[in-house]
């Protein structure tokens, strides 16, 4: 069975940075021929009393799409070797305060942000707050 899991977040202030990671496992890729590109990892994020909100996710080319609102701050890489994507969150501001959650969507590939809101697989969620 597939598992992701998230982590990294934490207390940051305006202006901050983190870095969250999300390793995926529960098959070995050298014995099943699957790659992490069989498993785009995208992430998505929740507010309180907020609608859950795209944040990033790959495309066929795989290139990253981010949203509007994140986009210039958040950075998405992966470390193959580690089964492993990370997103780089610079210059934080308290709207980013959310639950931040790493998922691989349903049609694996976006074609924008809101993709990432339906998938498969999807990790427990880490806190990211931004305080002044």
């Amino acid at each position: 069975e597939v598992q992701l899991q998230a982590s990294g977040g934490g207390l940051v202030q305006i202006g901050g940075s983190l870095r969250l990671s999300c390793t995926i496992s529960g098959f070995t890729f050298d014995t099943s021929g699957a790659t992490l590109d069989d498993y785009p990892i995208g992430w998505f994020r929740q507010a309180p009393g907020k609608e859950r909100e795209g944040v990033s996710c790959f495309t066929r080319s795989r290139s990253a799409v981010y949203a509007g609102s994140v986009k210039g701050r958040f950075t998405v890489f992966s470390d193959n070797a580690k089964n492993t994507v990370y997103l780089q969150m610079n210059n934080l501001k308290p709207e980013d305060t959310a639950v931040y959650y790493c998922a691989v969507p349903v049609g694996r590939w976006c074609r924008s942000v809101l993709d990432v809101l339906v998938y498969d697989y999807y990790g427990q969620g880490t806190q990211v707050t931004v305080s002044s």
